[in-house]
């Protein structure tokens, strides 16, 4: 069974300043429509396409190798994401170290970081308390609303701490050292886990994949039980119907839902190709993604429960305490758990468990680029180099993600986070559906997973995967572009040659698969252009079981007919009945099928 570990739900991205939060509870509804119709069909068929052929990201190709450019472009969107992703998990490790004290550093504005207009909502209590003049306004309420640009100690150390925030994202200023050395544990801590490929990740996972469930329980426990939590659930669990017509809504919901259930990344494809090949990936796909985004709805609860007992405390409504993108995870919800008795300890919990989940998906990733390489190659000697293959890929995603480690850090960041694993996701996974279903054929793919699980896929999901899935995913692109708008993180607008760097990541791997296609069609041979496009389209003479002992029906060697038949039969794949599949999804892959 793959075991896929639930990632924190990502906030929805607003264009125009205000925060994600407001979006929440429009977003419920369309993040369920786009789970049923999209998520859930597609997460199954990654599973199956891994499962059945038993490569990686690209080996998988061999079903239409003119479309093995869908394989690159998963393994640029993991590269993207793998980069940025440890840089969130680095920031995490920070202040979970920084959480090893008696008063947490964000707690306060007596501070050398903090200046004249930070006001803190412990400071602003002192206020209500009279350890201020009396001229001071006494209601905490007025007080909070008196400045529409209220500066917390939280975000000014996250700003100017922290980060050390410069004003352009051009000017990258100095390397926050501090930073680069979490940055550094991490990604050792990603080697080392993955050291020994699935063997060693599989059991850690266990513990990444789990241990948050219990943290998110003890929060959820204790947030419910504060005063003013019921308002903030509210807030979280109100729908907002005037919202549910702007394609940016149902944008962001086919975002997270991909991101959070991790289709196009190539990681899917990857994991479940350490299954056993008869493992019921059917029942998998339902229980994972549903257990996963459960999770997300679950985070929510936890975060917003927190943030309804700030809201209180402060006199504010829940949306003025709410954040977006990092904001929430290193601003808002800090913030709050300095209002919390023992606000150190909730903190490393609550750290803690961002990094246990960043490193599960962490692992993924990696995992989606050493195996795609590996079996890419092919050869005895890297099977036997693999571990040095990690460590490369390893140093590779630490030297790149040094300059997000910068003081224009987080822009870049942002910038990747939402051109570079945006809307190349659902390009990807719409045109995968595509070329296996019209292309490979929807007939063949069916009898492959009847082959392998020994039932066809129900007819909800061949339904969604041939008319449903693609439609939705094209409506939401059109709707998506039509209302497009540039990014901004908080005040800041980026320039144009930002933006323009933006959609070129966002090109760079949707680009892959017209590439290899016309590369595909020019060494194919054929006499004419509709020749190669037929043989450059058909499946590879060794598609299918990586094992010969489950090449049976149209995989199965033919026997040669005897003489006496007066018969010749010529096998359909000859290569098929004496050579081996060799890599590094064989044999030796099954045996992982734990994972």
């Amino acid at each position: 069974m793959v075991l896929c570990p639930a990632r924190p739900p990502r906030r929805t991205r607003t264009s125009n300043g205000a925060t994600g939060a407001t979006r929440s509870s429009a977003f419920m509804f369309p993040y369920f429509i786009m789970l049923i119709f999209c998520g859930i069909p597609l997460f199954f068929m990654e599973l199956s396409f891994g499962q059945f052929a038993s490569q990686g990201c690209l080996g998988v190709w061999r079903l239409s190798p003119m479309f093995k450019g869908v394989g690159y472009g998963m393994m640029v969107v993991s590269t993207y994401i793998g980069i940025y992703y440890n840089v969130v998990i680095c920031i995490a490790f920070y202040y979970f170290f920084s959480s090893m004290t008696h008063v947490l550093p964000w707690a306060y504005c007596n501070n050398p970081w903090n200046t004249p207009d930070c006001t803190g909502v412990l400071d602003a209590s002192n206020l209500t308390n009279g350890s201020r003049p009396a001229t001071l306004p006494s209601n905490l309420s007025h007080l909070l609303n008196h400045s529409l640009q209220r500066t917390s100690p939280s975000e000014e150390y996250w700003r100017r701490y922290v980060l050390k925030l410069s004003d352009d994202i051009g000017n990258f200023g100095e390397v926050r050292m501090p930073l680069l050395g979490c940055l550094g544990v991490s990604w050792v801590v990603v080697f080392l886990c993955l050291i020994r490929g699935v063997k060693s990740s599989g059991k850690v996972v266990y513990f990444t994949a789990t241990f948050p469930y219990v943290v998110l329980t003890i929060l959820f426990v204790r947030g419910v039980t504060l005063e003013g939590a019921f308002t903030g659930i509210m807030y979280y669990l109100t729908p907002q119907w005037d919202k549910i017509l702007e394609a940016k809504v149902w944008g962001d919901a086919a975002s997270q839902i991909f991101y959070s259930l991790g289709c196009a990344w190539g990681g899917l494809i990857t994991m479940a190709s350490y299954n056993k090949f008869h493992n019921n990936c059917y029942r998998d796909s339902i229980i994972i993604s549903i257990t996963n985004c459960a999770t997300s709805v679950y985070a929510g609860f936890v975060i917003f429960s927190i943030l309804g007992f700030m809201a209180n405390h402060l006199g504010v409504d829940v949306s003025r305490v709410a954040d977006h993108g990092p904001g929430l995870a290193f601003v808002a919800y800090p913030e709050a758990l300095t209002l919390l008795p023992i606000s150190p300890l909730w903190s490393l919990l609550f750290f803690f468990m961002l990094i246990l989940l960043g490193l599960g998906t962490q692992f993924c990733l990696l995992e989606t680029l050493v195996t795609a390489i590996v079996d890419e190659v092919g050869n005895e000697w890297i099977l036997k180099k693999k571990t040095y293959v990690t460590l490369g890929v390893a140093v590779a995603g630490f030297l790149l993600g040094i300059p997000l480690t910068s003081q224009a850090g987080i822009y870049w960041l942002l910038l990747m986070d939402n051109y570079a694993a945006s809307f190349s996701l659902v390009v990807i996974s719409c045109i995968m559906c595509v070329s296996i279903m019209y292309i490979y054929g929807h007939r063949n793919y069916f009898q492959d997973i009847q082959m392998m699980l020994g039932f066809p896929p129900p007819l909800f999901f061949q339904i969604c995967w041939r008319f449903v899935s693609p439609a939705i995913i094209f409506f939401i692109l059109i709707f998506t572009v039509i209302q497009y708008q540039p990014i901004t993180y908080n005040h800041y607008q980026y320039p144009g040659w930002a933006v323009a760097i933006g959609f070129l990541m966002a090109l760079s791997s949707v680009i892959c698969i017209p590439l290899y296609a016309l590369f595909q069609l020019c060494r194919t041979d054929g006499d004419t252009l509709l020749q190669r496009l037929k043989n450059a389209t058909k499946p590879s003479r060794d598609w299918g079981p990586a094992l010969l002992e489950h090449r049976t029906g149209r995989y199965a060697p033919t026997i040669p007919a005897s003489p006496e038949d007066g018969l010749e039969v010529q096998p359909l794949h000859p290569d098929k009945a004496q050579i081996p599949m060799v890599g590094s999804n064989g044999s030796s892959r099954l045996q992982d099928s734990r994972i």
